[in-house]
């Protein structure tokens, strides 16, 4: 059995990686749907239809796992597969096939609070907010999923949220570094008026956006915390698998990249993140 980790493209790769650290000897199986990339702009029945069809294939695979690296996937998806598909799904495949996904384990981050607490709400004044910006597609952003579960938390964390339209189509396309750059800044620029002063800490809210992280760091106020969405999703799942010792990873180190698009090695910035070849299967 393997773990399976889906995007709509190549960033959560970034995911994968985190997770091949944490995990040396599990199987791994990426699928990247490119044909269909990116999920950000597209209506919330697409976006659940898609992720579906990303998980079946996973399934098929042998994956008795399958990670969503895909915040906008996460966001809109998760919550009704979890409740009116897998249920159903796991009796047809007679095994206990499971879905998890990269928000909670983010906003637990974020928080530094378990997803099961929920803050007492007190009418007393929080005398100093921590403002937490979110740079997300826009699906995410219409969800508000971050600002709701960080709501219900903490009541001294204010979340903005900057919807990126084009971004993740950007990194997915390979554009060149001076216009991921300027495309950064300007998001930058955009929340940071809105808020009416720097972030303290920010989470970007969007897997490809990890790809070009140190474009973010040096966009933001120098020396302001990322919390990284990898690294909260790989701890995760560690605890994960100690409590559920049904799901089996494996154990051969096998990894294997799959895609709906163009099979094939993938483009320049994502083999510079990846730091070597990469190239992936058909689906």
């Amino acid at each position: 059995m393997a773990i399976g980790v889906f995007d709509s493209g190549v960033g959560g790769l970034t995911v994968h990686r985190k997770l091949a650290e944490r995990f040396p000897s599990a199987d791994l199986v990426y699928l990247a749907d490119q044909a269909n990339a990116p999920y950000g702009g597209r209506p919330g029945e697409e976006i659940v239809e898609l992720t579906r069809a990303g998980c079946d294939r996973l399934f098929d695979q042998g994956c008795d796992l399958v990670v969503l690296a895909c915040n906008t996937a996460s966001a809109i998806a998760l919550r009704r597969l979890q409740q009116t598909w897998l249920p159903q799904r796991r009796r047809e495949l007679a095994r206990p096939v499971n879905v998890l996904g990269l928000i909670v384990p983010t906003i637990e981050a974020a928080t530094g609070l378990p997803w099961e607490h929920e803050a007492e709400r007190r009418g007393d004044k929080v005398e100093k907010l921590d403002i937490l910006a979110v740079f997300a597609t826009p699906a995410t952003a219409r969800s508000r999923v971050y600002e709701i579960e960080i709501d219900k938390r903490r009541q001294d964390v204010a979340v903005f949220v900057e919807p990126c339209p084009d971004l993740a189509r950007m990194i997915e396309d390979n554009a060149g570094a001076v216009e991921l750059a300027q495309a950064v800044e300007t998001h930058v620029a955009q929340i940071t008026a809105r808020i009416g002063r720097a972030p303290d800490r920010a989470i970007l809210g969007c897997t490809h956006y990890e790809i070009i992280a140190d474009m973010f760091r040096a966009a933001l106020k120098p020396g302001t915390p990322l919390i990284h969405q990898p690294d909260a999703t790989a701890a995760a799942l560690a605890g994960y698998l100690e409590r559920h010792p049904e799901i089996d990873p494996g154990s051969d180190g096998l990894r294997r990249f799959l895609t709906t698009g163009r099979p094939g090695a993938q483009h320049d910035l994502v083999q510079t993140f990846w730091e070597g070849p990469l190239s992936f299967e058909p689906a």
